[in-house]
């Protein structure tokens, strides 16, 4: 089973939660700062209609900016449309582009106005997208762990769904739980199951939590049976404004570097530069136009 450690940085998830437009030189700033800390992967962004995430609106300028030759990390976007992955593709920093699948019904129809079958069918064509113009394509199963809308929690379904994802050459699936319900046991058996079945897919973690918890045992549960990739935001900024569930936050990227240091893992963080970056991050977070 494989053993590694890496972290994704999702900058991206904080921005699109403040409402307050931050100055493309302020994002251009965070995003090169958080590219140089030594994480393995940094979620910067999405090609999103300014209606729905004015946040980004800006995107195209803040990549102009980006130069691929002085980042450390590789690059993700995560878009939910084709629209967006045909966008996302045509940049030579972007390496990775991320998808939003669930087995939720309910959420998938909020999240990006489809069905199972419409997303799937979306998910085909970004594949081809991200073939053609050689990117990787990153799949989320949102809501992976339950749902607060009654919609069937089916791990089987999920093992199939794998599946099918493994045979079109997806290399990186990560489990979402965006409403704090799983249990330790839960991600410990998920995990088991999938690395077990699927070894040559990097599984990943994304959390949302509550604050002032420490989320080590579910960390340990996930790593231990087979997660490699677990994602974080500097200070735990953001959420998920499709869940109704306003007190969740994102995983502090700090817990995921002190429970690297207490399992003894090789994290890979530039300890200089990601003071230098938190910094960068707090003061941008907190910016009013």
């Amino acid at each position: 089973m494989k053993s590694g450690f890496k972290i994704l940085e999702t900058p991206r998830d904080a921005l699109q939660s403040i409402s307050a437009v931050i100055p493309t030189s302020n994002k251009v700033d965070l995003l090169k700062a958080a590219l140089n800390t030594g994480f393995d992967v940094v979620d910067i962004g999405s090609f999103v209609s300014p209606k729905i995430i004015p946040q980004f609106a800006d995107m195209a300028e803040v990549l102009k900016m980006l130069d691929k030759s002085t980042i450390n990390s590789k690059v993700f976007m995560l878009t939910g449309n084709i629209k967006g992955a045909l966008l996302a593709a045509d940049w030579d920093l972007v390496d990775y582009i991320g998808f939003p699948f669930s087995l939720s019904p309910t959420f998938l129809k909020r999240n990006i106005n489809a069905t199972i079958d419409q997303a799937w069918q979306t998910l085909q064509e970004i594949h081809d997208i991200c073939e053609k113009k050689s990117k990787n394509l990153w799949i989320y199963f949102s809501m992976g762990f339950g749902n607060p809308y009654g919609d069937p929690v089916d791990f089987n379904e999920m093992l199939k769904w794998t599946g099918t994802f493994h045979q079109i050459g997806i290399k990186n699936i990560t489990l979402s739980d965006i409403t704090a319900v799983s249990s330790e046991e839960q991600i410990a058996s998920y995990y088991q199951q999938l690395s077990s079945n699927y070894p040559e897919i990097e599984f990943g973690l994304h959390l949302h939590v509550k604050p002032n918890v420490n989320y080590h045992g579910k960390l340990k549960a996930a790593h231990e049976n087979g997660c490699i990739f677990f994602d974080g935001v500097t200070g735990g900024v953001g959420g998920c404004p499709m869940t109704g569930y306003e007190m969740l936050t994102n995983l502090p990227t700090k817990q995921l570097i002190d429970f690297a240091k207490k399992e003894n893992l090789n994290h890979g963080i530039l300890q200089d530069q990601f003071h230098s970056y938190q910094n960068i991050a707090f003061y941008t977070f907190n910016l009013t136009t």
